[in-house]
């Protein structure tokens, strides 16, 4: 038997070439103007490529039919895409609105939990810019924040998705709801995250063994998908970050620099972006008063895709950080470790990105910034500012590697 004997044969084979030639295009976004020319970046911009391959079709195909939902992490140590942060867990599962959901889980200790049921994709984004790629550019409908979820003495819950309307934990759908987009963010190391899972409402069948249709559906999907995240960031950023990508704006927050809309709202956050640039012998004193809320500062690589959260200090939030004593919080980027407990590596990328999210307040941070040469970052800090021992680094990295694999169960 050979290629032609099969009826769907030349389908199949058309929707794989022309996968294979997306994928090829794909890779070639990693030379674009947007991305400077530094070997580490270009192997970044591959390792942000080849990590989404590795999730195209789990999306495309095997989670995608909504009478038969999984959830999915979307990111993970070795998965990333543009925008995710370091202390978060993200997890999505396909949905319809035609159809009654039951979660159940047991909530674990993280700090913040949201779950959003989002509704349908539309050219633009509500503050006028082009809709971002799949899976996502959708429309928050309806979220439910982990405090708010009803559970036992011991954590355990179940929550409905669609259907009548039920007492307790119950989210609607509408009939254009098509995801749900579950968040979870940790401060403390050795927080727990919450155990989810999820299945229709009468589903009394296996899942039907996908057609050459539905196949061939996947894979334009899955070249789609790839094609975006190679061409949106880290352009989709700059957009809507007031004025991020502006030279003359590198190395602090550009004055408009708030994501804060109602949909940001729906998803419990609001953000801040900075790009920023270091010479080998400089570094970056990032200043922010200390302020309510849970907030987050990560480091990006320059598809926006957090960098490596799982074995190097590239993250830190209120419980994590060393606040002195005048309130300001001070982090300082640098290439290698100038034995500072607020130290966030840049693991050598001679740029990058760093996001500030706030989950828990409406406080819009004030930030100041200072480049200054590597050797003496010690006189542009307090006499007061938090130092640690080599000894000392080597078991922050220690608490935080178990913690990142706790999140994950890995």
């Amino acid at each position: 038997m050979a290629f032609g004997d099969g009826p769907a044969d030349a389908l199949l084979r058309a929707k794989w070439h022309a996968f294979c030639d997306t994928l090829r295009d794909a890779g070639d976004k990693v030379f674009k103007d947007a991305i400077p020319p530094d070997p580490i970046l270009r192997v970044d911009g591959f390792r942000f490529l080849t990590q989404n391959l590795g999730q195209a079709f789990p999306l495309a195909l095997e989670t995608r039919d909504p009478a038969y939902p999984q959830i999915h992490y979307f990111t993970t140590p070795y998965m990333k895409l543009g925008g995710d942060v370091s202390d978060f867990v993200y997890r999505q599962a396909w949905i319809s609105g035609d159809y009654t959901y039951r979660i159940t889980g047991r909530k674990g200790t993280a700090r913040w939990f949201n779950l959003v049921v989002q509704g349908p994709r539309s050219p633009t984004m509500a503050s006028g810019y082009r809709t971002l790629h799949e899976p996502f550019g959708d429309t928050p409908e309806r979220n439910i924040l982990g405090s708010q979820i009803e559970a036992d003495a011991d954590g355990n819950f179940e929550l409905f998705i669609g259907g009548e309307e039920r007492p307790g934990n119950w989210l609607p759908t509408t009939p254009g709801s098509r995801k749900l987009f579950i968040r979870e963010a940790f401060d403390s190391w050795y927080e727990t995250p919450t155990t989810l899972t999820i299945e229709r409402i009468g589903m009394d069948a296996p899942r039907p063994i996908p057609s050459p249709e539905q196949v061939a559906d996947a894979v334009d999907w899955a070249g789609n998908f790839l094609s975006g995240a190679m061409t949106d960031w880290p352009e989709h950023s700059w957009d809507t970050s007031g004025g991020v990508c502006d030279p003359a704006f590198t190395n602090q927050f550009p004055p408009d620099k708030s994501a804060n809309t109602a949909d940001d709202l729906k998803r419990g956050r609001m953000a801040a972006h900075m790009i920023w640039a270091l010479a080998p012998d400089e570094a970056l004193i990032v200043e922010m008063d200390w302020h309510d809320g849970f907030w987050i500062f990560g480091m990006g690589g320059v598809f926006v895709g957090s960098m490596d959260y799982l074995y190097r200090p590239t993250s830190y939030t209120p419980a994590r950080t060393k606040v002195d004593g005048d309130g300001v919080v001070r982090l300082v980027l640098a290439h290698d470790d100038p034995g500072l407990h607020n130290w966030v590596d840049t693991q050598g990328y001679p740029n990058g990105n760093l996001t500030y999210r706030n989950l828990l307040s409406q406080n819009p941070a004030v930030f100041r910034t200072k480049v200054v040469k590597r050797a003496e970052v010690m006189a542009h800090l307090p006499a007061d500012t938090a130092t640690v021992t080599p000894e000392e680094r080597t078991a922050m990295l220690l608490d935080r590697y178990r913690s990142i694999k706790l999140r994950f169960g890995i």
